[in-house]
């Protein structure tokens, strides 16, 4: 076994608690433990106040690396005085499956009672941090129901500057606040204008392309920044009726409406998770909005009609292309999306595309590879995929199926796990507070009994849970198996049989690794998965 050692002291002192005497006691304990290998890391002249010392961010890069088993110090306070950041160092030794030992407080890891300890001390710094984030949160969300720009990136059209003014009481205060830029604001209401008589992103996008109408930072408009400018209430003049709209979509509003436009808050969660609209806060802002309300409401019924032809359009939609999301241009290597086509008299039925997606963005000036029409090239598969070796596929779906099998129990177990791990934490954190509470020595000592025992109990559950994650197959890698099986090995159009398009996209990933179009040499080329 291999262990740390930390010491740290504020004033440089050879009296008392010393940097040598931190040492020389922790190694006394440590051999103790049968330990004879020690790192040691000294930070001398540093507070602990914060862990912003030169050693001891060494130490947790090694700790990260398993340089060593345990760590040992000599009071919790060397750690660090702060409770949340010694909390946020335990968490990591913890994750890292490192033991932690105190010598003045006797607070060891490696024992049940050091870990119940663990749990008193993360209760305190759980509260602390959550007091902490509450406290932050309702103050950002009551400066957003001011209407206060609140940071970010700066939206188009606007430059955030700081702005200072006198308050009630004659204090100078300042604020960011957002700036009007006339020549983005122009091309706002350019957006809003065509788009109420084109009723097209796309014929919008093209537009401003061809026009060299530029971007935020000089680039090229896309359909969807073009929506994200439609839908956002920041260019909106704020009107009872606009009030009104937002609130019957769940939106929380508030402010007079003025005229001026909205600003936006709380509509994600740690950036990249999208919070639900009823918690989203719309506020009326201090700039001026620019479109009517009449036709920024306009604007949004013409998106919402136009929601199920765009999804066509991207081959997100019922389509019934095959190849949506796996062919590729073999041009550019970009991806080939289905895109609507004219209506055919002969056949008495609309006719979709397969586009280069660059050369659609580009309108040709990064890809010139040739469209092809979907019927025909599904069917130019299809006849490729019937004269691929039958056996082969029905042997590689056959083992697709085992795994399949194999991954769905263990995704069983490892629920059940869960279960139990989130049960006996419960437990253990309601205990700990009786504990905390407890003055009589015969209660305490039965809970602390009941702890060890559920904690020895929650470190196997944990172990255990450990291992599964270690071989567990993810069940997304493998499609409905079952029914792709019993399909190929119907006799005939085996392929046909299949009727739900999903399941059959879901056979062309078990058996094709790629598969690309080149519209020069009129060539579909397929790589199929090698058995």
């Amino acid at each position: 076994m291999k262990a740390a050692i930390y010491s740290r002291k504020s004033i440089f002192t050879g009296k008392g608690d010393s940097i040598e005497n931190q040492i020389e006691l922790c190694k006394e304990y440590g051999s103790k433990l049968g330990i004879k290998d020690y790192t040691i890391y000294e930070d001398e002249g540093f507070s602990g106040g914060n862990t912003n010392r030169p050693r001891f961010q060494q130490l947790l890069k090694d700790a990260r690396k398993n340089l060593f088993d345990v760590l040992i110090c000599y009071r919790l306070d060397r750690i660090s005085r702060n409770v949340a950041d010694f909390s946020t160092t335990l968490d990591m030794l913890q994750k890292y499956k490192i033991n932690f030992i105190s010598i003045r407080e006797q607070f060891d890891t490696t024992t049940p009672m050091g870990r119940a300890m663990i749990y008193i001390a993360s209760v305190f710094a759980q509260l602390e941090r959550e007091t902490i984030a509450e406290r932050v949160r309702d103050n950002m969300l009551q400066l957003a129901k001011s209407g206060r720009w609140l940071g970010g990136q700066e939206p188009f059209g606007f430059s955030a500057k700081r702005v200072t003014y006198i308050d009630s009481e004659f204090k100078e205060r300042s604020l960011m606040q957002l700036c009007p830029l006339e020549s983005e604001l122009n091309i706002i209401n350019l957006i809003f204008s065509k788009y109420l008589e084109l009723h097209s992103l796309s014929k919008v996008s093209r537009y401003l392309n061809l026009s060299n109408v530029k971007g935020k930072n000089g680039g090229q408009w896309s359909t969807m920044q073009l929506r994200r400018i439609l839908i956002s209430p920041l260019y909106v003049k704020s009107s009872e009726t606009t009030n009104n709209f937002l609130k019957q979509l769940g939106m929380n509003v508030f402010g007079e409406p003025n005229g001026n436009g909205y600003l936006t808050y709380n509509k994600t969660k740690n950036i990249t998770t999208d919070r639900d609209i009823t918690e989203w806060i719309v506020a009326v802002s201090r700039h001026q909005g620019i479109i009517s309300a009449d036709d920024w409401i306009k604007a949004q019924s013409i998106l919402d009609k136009n929601k199920e032809k765009r999804s066509k359009r991207l081959g997100t939609g019922d389509n019934t292309a095959l190849l949506t999301g796996l062919l590729v241009c073999a041009k550019c290597g970009s991806n080939m999306k289905v895109k609507q086509g004219h209506k055919s008299k002969k056949q008495n039925k609309r006719l979709d595309y397969y586009v280069c997606s660059a050369k659609d963005s580009s309108k040709g000036s990064r890809c010139d590879n040739k469209n092809i029409r979907v019927d025909i090239l599904d069917n130019l598969l299809l006849k490729q995929i019937k004269a691929y070796d039958k056996d082969l596929l029905i042997k590689s779906l056959s083992l697709l199926m085992q795994l399949y099998e194999k991954g769905t129990n263990e995704e069983k177990n490892i629920n059940i796990l869960k279960s139990s791990i989130n049960e006996k934490e419960h437990i253990i954190s309601n205990l700990i507070k009786q504990l905390s509470l407890s003055e009589k020595k015969e209660v305490s000592k039965y809970i602390i009994k009941e702890v060890e025992k559920l904690d020895t109990e929650l470190q196997d559950l944990r172990f255990k849970l450990n291992n599964y994650y270690k071989t567990k197959i993810d069940e997304s890698n493998f499609p409905k198996v079952n029914l792709l099986q019993d399909a190929l090995c119907i006799p005939g159009d085996e392929y046909e049989v299949l009727k739900d398009i999903t399941h059959k996209r879901n056979l062309l990933t078990t058996i094709i690794d790629s598969i690309s179009w080149d519209g020069d040499n009129t060539e579909l080329k397929i790589n199929f998965i090698k058995s």
